[in-house]
């Protein structure tokens, strides 16, 4: 992985930049570094003085140095095309209206982290699964308060993303963690509970847990070990919509525990080939009317296979944006699931939706999704996403411990 370097203030000067018969001013020079933050180097804090004649640089570069001396720096990872990963220095961010910063303990991951730096070909962090404490809030925030355990889920596309040793939440979008889970089960949960929430009640308008379904309600849920797919299942069960009809793979032991086979619930190995799945979605309905599907992988065939049983009326909501999904009859109300809302258009809705999984993690009648710890800290993030781009993970999500990371200090 490449490790960009830290910048320090260094004592070279050129000939040319000799002391100027009228400015005697110090001033400091940058130059790379080979400490962190934490092992300051063995000169005046780290840095010695050149002479030069421009005053208002100096007075730049003491503020440079002044930020240093507060330690006002953080680690933090940079994602771009191949998926490669940089970890630099920043600022920690500064809480703005209605925002909270939170010092990351444990920052999940999701496939949108490798695929929107390969599609649009720049540099981010891209991170949006966040589980730590706060650090400071802003202006009206009133929910929480500095030293409060919390998940959240960042603003996509903005900085202060949770690759990072602090990272930026909105309040409407961050919920408290019980004490009985831990950080690296709460990171597994902001993007794709919520991704499953807007997708079942607001693309599909079914039954919400509050006032479930009262009759039988075909479900089609493609790719149930993703946790996208996973967490839909277990919203599915509180709304009491059944048969849930899952589509998966390696997961399939996994999905296995998520589902109820008393209510006509099952699974369809999409190993089998196309026809296999098409022929096993049929024979589960057994004879009602298939009127909603989650597709949760909405590649390789997934909505071509829904399709093929979807009533002609039917409702099919999508997790990948700016595609075209060819073949999909015009009949059918076709949407896509858009998590970015959550900081748009439905706020209120993710207000009431985090804190509700809250009340079920305390409870314990919603579980986080299974979690692989990846070792690094940061340093890890580049190998995780390589193997999410492979399709290499099954029912389970990536997470990192920040203070794993070189050059962090653990601050627990």
């Amino acid at each position: 992985m490449d490790i960009a370097p830290r910048q320090r203030l260094h004592t070279e000067s050129s000939p040319s930049q000799a002391p100027s018969a009228h400015h005697s001013e110090p001033s400091i020079e940058l130059a790379s570094p080979s400490q962190h933050l934490d092992q300051p180097p063995n000169t005046l804090v780290g840095y010695t003085l050149a002479s030069q004649p421009a005053f208002l640089d100096l007075r730049l570069k003491k503020k440079r140095l002044e930020t240093w001396l507060r330690k006002d720096v953080m680690k933090e990872a940079i994602v771009s095309k191949g998926p490669k990963v940089k970890v630099v220095d920043s600022e920690i961010p500064e809480p703005k209206e209605g925002q909270l910063v939170i010092r990351v303990v444990v920052s999940g991951s999701n496939p949108k982290d490798w695929k929107v730096p390969h599609l649009l070909d720049d540099e981010t962090n891209s991170g949006d699964d966040i589980a730590g404490i706060v650090h400071s809030v802003g202006p009206k925030v009133w929910e929480f308060k500095p030293g409060d355990r919390v998940a959240s889920f960042h603003e996509m596309r903005t900085a202060g993303g949770s690759y990072a040793e602090y990272a930026v939440g909105w309040q409407h979008s961050t919920f408290k963690i019980p004490e009985s889970v831990s950080f690296e089960d709460a990171a597994t949960t902001p993007l794709a509970a919520m991704t499953s929430a807007i997708g079942m009640y607001l693309r599909l308008g079914l039954p919400q847990p509050w006032t479930p379904a009262t009759s039988p309600t075909p479900l089609v849920i493609y790719g149930g070990a993703s946790a996208v797919g996973a967490f839909a299942i277990k919203f599915a069960r509180l709304s009491n919509i059944h048969p849930i009809i899952a589509v998966a793979g390696r997961g399939t032991s996994f999905v296995e525990g998520l589902i109820d086979r008393s209510k006509g619930d099952t699974i369809i190995d999409y190993r089998k080939g196309n026809d296999e799945v098409v022929k096993g979605i049929k024979d589960a309905l057994k004879g009602e009317t298939l009127r909603h599907a989650f597709d949760a992988v909405s590649e390789k065939g997934s909505y071509t296979n829904i399709v093929q049983v979807l009533d002609p009326q039917g409702t099919i909501t999508l997790v990948l944006p700016g595609k075209k999904y060819e073949g999909i009859p015009e009949t059918v109300k076709q949407s896509t699931t858009s998590v970015g809302e959550t900081h748009s258009k439905a706020k209120e809705f993710a207000y009431v939706y985090y804190r509700y999984i809250a009340k079920g993690l305390a409870e314990g009648w919603f579980k986080p999704h299974p979690v692989e710890v990846v070792p690094g800290g940061l340093g890890g993030i580049e190998k995780a996403l390589q193997n999410l781009k492979a399709g290499n993970a099954s029912a389970v999500k990536y997470v990192f411990r920040i203070a794993d990371t070189p050059g962090v200090k653990a601050n627990l």
